[in-house]
């Protein structure tokens, strides 16, 4: 019977082609429709949330007045002046309050917003935070400082978006452990901010809150992931964050806009109460960290977070106190240094950087001694690429079921989630002619069993004995290197997400980076960039040279590394370099 009901469908002269062509449209128009319905819903969903931002922003323009009426005659421009240290002093000896200070940091950040699009919640219990510090009677010390929230850092009432539909509507129930800490030090959490679409790359948009603007050029990107803290702090509207770095995600948006930003080492901060799309990969370390105008501030947070209360509230971290004395030890540094890693060829201004804050520090008496990371080719794919997608990609694409590819991702997703062979037999004809991307390709496919994987976290804890042992050969207290920079144009963090060598590299070894301002583009380094050419001559090349280009007078940063749980031998690293960028240019 049924291949009888077959032929009739199939013979002609049942008029069974025509029902078999009418079946096939009809579901055509059905996976059609259903497309659009999801879509439809999709929207439906950011557009509620985008509400729920503009209420919440009216809210906070609402609590700013009145916090305004309350104190008349605040100096709010002085106020905004003030750096971190100086605010801090003013807060507890009781010549400033912590409402003055609160509203005035929520109309900047209002008004900060509105031009650069980084604020995308008002954590409404800013305010009774605010009542709470002041009936206790320790102030702690971050007493009275307003702080600004990455996005997929949980607080309580809030959602944490993570750029994607799929964590919409799911308001958390308690705060992180570290915004939890936070409060106990007397921090006022008072904004969240936004970043990229899952948070695995270095621009800052996403289709639910949009793109998020460098203040020092519009035309620039702020960097990502923790791209709406940079903008935000940059611009004037917070004194603090809490960012994320995974590949470089707090220290590329510092180099970007301008500002100090610490990735300490994994673990030593609690990652308790954080969203993330690729929650269970090892291979590679991502951790929180501050993000600020100084390196004193970076400091204080440290000593702030590194406390009892964290440690009893995560017991997983270990309880390092902060090592003040380390900090502020003023002996000469034995620092290694490299102006490349041989991946990619840094911009003339990265290079510069290096060459100039190099000769700074010998200067100042710290020996200086060459250093190069060993085999940074292999490092960057094997390592960092095939160890942060080993699943092949797959948990990643499987968050954007049921949500929509943001422009600015959709190069590298496309690349995501084409079919391993495919990546394979695009690697294979690639490898001649773009060795690199042909690299890069094949790490995109994972590591393919269990037994791989382990060979692969193997392969880690190896290379980091290396390095380690190099290290200690040349007796190195610690390493400058460049870090990413100046600037990128918009759309092009998407298609170089490679070019983070410099900067991933110390999330594969775990070990504490954190980056410092050391001067800007001049007109000699946009110059010279004209004739740069890059290691490859690769398409990747041609597009860094394309998305550096027109950076004069953006900022240049270097990056300090320490060896792991040394943080804050970093940080004293960073505030010497600081120290005399700033004093050159006061000679200048």
């Amino acid at each position: 019977m049924a291949q009888e009901r077959l032929w009739q469908i199939l013979d002609p002269s049942w008029g069974g082609l025509h029902t078999l062509s009418a079946v096939l449209c009809s579901s055509a128009a059905a996976i059609v429709l259903l497309r659009w319905l999801g879509h439809r819903q999709i929207q439906q969903k950011m557009e509620e949330v985008r509400r729920a931002r503009d209420l919440a922003l009216e809210r906070m323009e609402k609590a700013a007045h009145r916090l305004k009426q309350e104190k008349p005659g605040t100096q709010t421009a002085h106020i905004l002046s003030l750096t971190m240290m100086e605010l801090v002093e003013k807060l507890k000896e009781g010549s400033l309050s912590p409402e003055s200070v609160l509203y005035s940091y929520m109309g900047k950040a209002l008004e900060v917003t509105q031009e650069v699009n980084c604020v995308i919640d008002f954590i409404h219990g800013c305010e009774d935070q605010l009542q709470k510090i002041k009936q206790q009677k320790e102030k702690g010390l971050l007493y009275g400082i307003p702080i600004s929230i990455k996005d997929h850092v949980n607080c309580k009432g809030h959602i944490s978006s993570g750029g994607m539909v799929k964590f919409l509507g799911q308001v958390k129930e308690e705060d992180s452990v570290i915004v939890q800490v936070l409060k106990s030090q007397g921090a006022i959490p008072f904004v969240k901010t936004n970043i990229p679409q899952t948070m695995l790359n270095y621009d800052c948009s996403n289709l639910i809150f949009g793109q998020t603007l460098n203040p020092l050029n519009h035309q620039k990107s702020p960097g990502g992931s923790s791209g709406g803290e940079a903008a935000l702090i940059a611009a004037g509207g917070s004194i603090l964050g809490i960012g994320s770095d995974i590949a470089g995600s707090i220290r590329l948006p510092s180099s970007f806009c301008g500002l100090c930003g610490l990735k300490p080492t994994g673990n030593r901060i609690s990652k308790l109460g954080v969203v993330s799309p690729i929650i269970g990969m090892k291979s590679v370390t991502g951790t929180l960290g501050p993000m600020a105008r100084d390196v004193d501030s970076l400091a204080l947070c440290m000593k702030a977070l590194l406390c009892e209360e964290m440690f009893q509230l995560d017991p997983t971290v270990p309880p390092l106190p902060f090592d003040e004395e380390v900090y502020t030890s003023s002996k000469p540094l034995r620092i290694g240094y490299y102006e490349g890693d041989g991946y990619f060829q840094p911009s003339p201004s990265m290079k510069r950087a290096i060459q100039q804050t190099r000769k700074l520090l010998q200067d100042a008496g710290h020996t200086l001694v060459p250093f190069a990371p060993p085999k940074i080719d292999y490092v960057v794919d094997e390592l960092f690429t095939r160890g942060l997608f080993s699943d092949g990609a797959a948990h990643l694409v499987d968050c954007f079921k049921g949500d929509i590819v943001d422009p600015n991702l959709r190069s590298q997703f496309n690349t995501y989630r084409l079919p391993t062979l495919v990546k394979r037999i695009l690697s294979i004809i690639l490898k001649p002619i773009y060795p690199r991307i042909a690299r890069d390709l094949s790490a995109l496919c994972g590591v393919g069993s269990a037994k791989n994987l382990w060979d692969q976290h193997g392969a880690v804890a190896a290379y980091c004995t290396e390095f380690i042992a190099k290290w200690r050969k040349l007796r190195l207290d610690v390493v400058l290197c460049p870090v990413l920079g100046p600037a990128f144009n918009h759309g092009y963090a998407g298609k170089l997400f490679a070019a983070t060598s410099y900067t991933n590299l110390y999330n594969v070894l775990n070990f504490p980076a954190g980056v410092v301002p050391v001067g800007t583009v001049t007109r000699a380094d946009e110059e010279e960039l004209k004739h740069y050419r890059g290691h490859y001559g690769d398409p990747w090349d041609q597009r860094l040279k394309e998305a550096v280009e027109g950076a004069v007078g953006l900022p240049v940063a270097v990056q300090c590394v320490a060896l792991p749980w040394q943080d804050e031998l970093c940080l004293r690293f960073m505030k010497e370099v600081e120290a005399l960028a700033h004093s050159t240019r006061r000679n200048m």
